[in-house]
């Protein structure tokens, strides 16, 4: 196999990658209350019998919209996050104790994902000191000034969604879809994108490309995508 044929190994379809998921699995998702967020993925997940699922992502969408339906139907056993009000069901669920939620203010959130993306155990942070967060935290002291240090974080897969991927990987997003998609991509040990659209090598300005193709291990089109051409 010469590499130009291994590039397009990366390309696959949706029945390729559903081993990759399974019960009890840490899954990072991309999206801004569902902006961002692999539909065509998630569907997937939600018509499969996967559940017990730890997440990690910006939100817990909608009731309809992004991961909220695997959220409702209480398929998430817990999940970090930044914040659960845009999904009711999130909400009762964690009253209930029916699932775990881990809060982590949002920037704080990217940075803990850009740290596991890139390999470092954590960051140090002033949020929460002085407050009940800080007794579950461990505290260091850097050039005379105190810090919480907050855990790097990784997933077994991240999911994600790119307006535009070459064969390689290389990934555009679009407007506010470039969010967390970009860290999360760094940061799973395997990362699957689901493209809105599939361009032959060569055709992505390299000043437009957000994430390079080295970040990303398969791609699937986005239901709908008509994809083979960019095999051409």
């Amino acid at each position: 196999m010469n590499k130009v044929e291994n590039i397009y190994r990366k390309i696959s379809t949706m029945e390729q990658i559903m081993p990759f998921f399974h019960n009890g699995m840490t899954l990072m998702f991309g999206g801004f209350g569902g902006v961002g967020s692999p539909p065509t993925i998630l569907q997937a997940l939600l018509e499969s019998d996967i559940t017990d699922l730890h997440l990690i992502g910006n939100d817990t969408g909608f009731p309809d919209i992004g991961i909220g339906p695997l959220v409702r139907e209480g398929r998430v056993q817990s999940i970090i996050t930044s914040h659960i009000g845009s999904n009711p069901f999130a909400g009762q669920l964690m009253t209930e104790g029916k699932i775990q939620v881990e809060f982590s203010p949002q920037g704080t959130l990217a940075e803990r994902i850009r740290a596991g993306g890139v390999g470092l155990g954590g960051i140090l942070v002033d949020v929460g000191l002085d407050s009940i967060v800080e007794s579950e935290k461990q505290k260091v002291t850097a050039n005379g000034k105190q810090y919480l240090v907050e855990t790097g974080l990784t997933a077994e897969v991240s999911i994600i969604f790119a307006k535009k991927a070459d064969p390689f990987g290389n990934l555009v997003f679009d407007k506010s879809a470039q969010n967390m998609n970009p860290l999360m991509a760094m940061a799973g040990d395997i990362t699957i994108v689901e493209a809105e659209e599939i361009v032959p090598l060569g055709s992505l300005h390299p000043e437009e490309i957000v994430t390079p193709g080295v970040f990303v291990n398969y791609i699937v089109p986005s239901e709908g995508v008509n994809w083979k051409w960019a095999w051409e």
